[in-house]
């Protein structure tokens, strides 16, 4: 449920409130907006006495939470979030649309290195790129491990670029944490609860990817899960879908990008790469993402894909992701955001 205070309410009031909540055993989450302060109440409401709250000083109403998810709803928040890379760097949800560029995988210093002052040059916010790389076949290669999330750390001291990169297990959180600036979890581990909870504990930004079977639902929920360890840095990403097609790798979903802003505050980035799989689709599909209100786009750049080690198919060159950014504008403009 929400307790929504009245306009006059002070801290004081507030804190009444939070512990009323916490003595009926529920988990509060206060949020204070610009006009009034709103107390999510979390948990098992079977003790809760929703009478008692609406008695509280300064308390307006109180409010039922419909959505299965209750921190990523819009019914707890109803300005939307912004998620900052790091204190004081660029934040995703806000006019400007940040776009993070790099390669699959670190394969070798000098790629990266090139690719990540390329990557800057042409206006991207941030670096990608897998240290730790989850392979359907177990003899392909499977990245570099800590020196690769050390050449990562390299490229940002040399372009300023924030770090996303992807941990894959609950015991290398804290490594990958160490080097990082925003913490992926991929596809495959989006209903790993376990390490949700790890990477929320990070104190970290998160980008969470949608499985690629997961409902609209079960996205939320996860991200519910990191929220839920108190950590509200939370970027949904949008990496496609399976279907019964097959002259995509996936099915790239850009309604689900109105169906966010619908019913969460969290901000929406679109992964083209893999959502369609082929690089000539990519350019496309970027200005889509935008047309339609995305947050944010990443995208794989590789300065030689036919010689890629992993996902050249979908790879941009930096000449064709710097024309892509160029295009990029007019659009954001169109729709009152930059690029």
């Amino acid at each position: 449920m929400i307790v929504v205070m009245d306009p006059g309410a002070t801290r004081d009031h507030v804190d009444h409130v939070i512990k009323m909540i916490e003595e009926m055993g529920l988990k509060s989450h206060p949020i204070f907006g610009t006009d009034r302060t709103v107390v999510a109440a979390i948990g098992d409401k079977r003790n809760a006495d929703k009478s008692s709250l609406e008695q509280a000083p300064f308390v307006d109403k109180v409010v039922e939470i419909l959505a299965p998810y209750k921190r990523a709803s819009l019914e707890v928040r109803s300005e939307r979030s912004t998620v900052a890379t790091s204190p004081g760097g660029f934040a995703f949800g806000e006019r400007k649309i940040g776009v993070i560029a790099g390669p699959c995988s670190v394969e070798d210093r000098t790629k990266l290195i090139e690719v990540a002052h390329a990557v800057k040059e042409a206006g991207a916010i941030g670096l990608r790129g897998g240290a730790f790389k989850p392979r359907t076949d177990p003899y392909s290669f499977r990245g570099l491990g800590e020196p690769g999330l050390e050449i990562l750390a390299e490229a940002r001291e040399q372009t300023g670029l924030a770090v996303c990169t992807e941990v894959m297990d609950v015991n290398d959180v804290a490594l990958v944490a160490k080097y990082a600036d925003i913490l992926q979890i991929g596809a495959r581990n989006m209903h790993n609860f376990n390490l949700l909870v790890a990477a929320a504990r990070a104190n970290k930004p998160i980008m969470l990817k949608r499985g690629w079977s997961a409902t609209f639902d079960e996205f939320l929920l996860a991200a519910e899960y990191i929220m839920n360890e108190g950590n509200d840095r939370v970027l949904l990403c949008e990496r496609g879908i399976r279907t019964h097609e097959s002259y995509v790798r996936n099915t790239l979903p850009l309604a689900i990008i109105p169906a966010v802003r619908r019913r969460s505050h969290l901000p929406i980035v679109i992964d083209p790469s893999h959502g369609t799989g082929h690089a000539y689709m990519v350019p496309s599909m970027c200005r889509a993402a935008v047309a339609a209100g995305a947050d944010g786009l990443l995208v794989e750049v590789h300065g030689d894909p036919e010689r890629a080690m992993t996902d050249g198919a979908q790879s941009l060159t930096p000449e064709v992701f710097a024309a892509t950014m160029s295009e990029l504008t007019p659009i954001a403009t169109a729709v009152d955001r930059s690029v």
